[in-house]
């Protein structure tokens, strides 16, 4: 089976021309599936069957794995058999009818005004870290971008002027705009401690590390953990909690769906539709907790 998933993985890499951590991905769960086909006896790609395929999945039901990953292994297994299949290796394709189980989809995490009012005032803008650490986290609230896209902007994305940046991540360009505290954070940024954070005149990131590169994402998940922690929050914040928090507090204020979902970059105002639900619940348990007679 080896030689097969190598085949794959270079059908992917030259072909699709797939991401390295799609690419990684496939890998991984291919890895895992040869090793059980391999325990069981079970090597004649030729001779797989649905039944072969479906015990796999009962497999990782039975030892708990999370719906989420049952479901990639899936998406992974149909997409190599099917391709085996348009390779003539195989005459059917086993992995045809597999069905994915299930995902309930959790309520994101979301940190109340107070909390993000106590995250953004941790950074005191005693030194230069600091007065950078200020403007990503006052920006990455303001605009609801994702730490991919807050780690990817240039200096020329960002009209302090006019408070809007150009987002370019994804398929299409997004213009965002961004509040007065997060401009005041930005122009002190770019007025007083970028140029003595970088390290050479031609970089166009424009957030930096302390060795005047540009900022990786674990970079900034520390970042961000280390202010939640002096801030006492103790949910486990991530950065796409404060873009998840970005846009409950636009819609619980009164925010129109289709201009909240333009900003996040949505394709489908549905997977915006999930912050609404969010506002009527909290509404409603507001209600139950306050009004004399509910």
């Amino acid at each position: 089976m080896d030689d097969y998933i190598t085949g794959f993985v270079e059908y992917l890499e030259y072909v699709k021309k797939s991401s390295k951590n799609t690419i990684l991905s496939y890998q991984r769960d291919l890895g895992k599936f040869s090793y059980y086909v391999e325990s069981n006896k079970m090597t004649d790609i030729e001779k797989m069957t649905s039944t072969n395929l479906n015990s796999y999945i009962l497999m990782m039901e039975k030892e708990n794995f999370a719906t989420s990953t049952i479901s990639r292994n899936i998406a992974t297994l149909k997409a190599f058999f099917n391709y085996l299949y348009k390779q003539g290796v195989i005459g059917d394709d086993p992995a045809e009818k597999l069905k994915a189980p299930r995902i309930e989809k959790k309520a994101p995490e979301i940190l109340s005004i107070e909390e993000i009012t106590l995250l953004l005032n941790q950074p005191d803008g005693s030194s230069n870290k600091e007065i950078r650490d200020k403007s990503m986290l006052e920006l990455l609230y303001a605009t609801g971008i994702r730490v991919s896209e807050l780690i990817s902007l240039k200096v020329s994305d960002v009209n302090i002027q006019s408070a809007y940046l150009r987002c370019n991540a994804g398929t299409r360009e997004r213009i965002i705009p961004f509040g007065s505290m997060a401009k005041t954070a930005l122009k002190k940024y770019l007025k007083y401690v970028r140029s003595a954070m970088v390290t050479s005149e031609d970089e166009m990131i424009l957030f930096v590390n302390c060795s005047g590169k540009p900022m990786s994402r674990q970079g900034f998940w520390k970042v961000l953990k280390q202010y939640a922690r002096k801030a006492g929050i103790e949910s486990d914040i991530t950065p796409h909690t404060l873009r998840h928090s970005f846009a409950a507090h636009l819609v619980e204020n009164g925010a129109d769906l289709k201009a909240v979902q333009e900003m996040l970059g949505h394709s489908d105002v549905s997977t915006t539709q999930i912050y609404a639900k969010i506002t009527h619940n909290r509404i409603k348990d507001v209600y139950a907790k306050t009004h004399p007679r509910a």
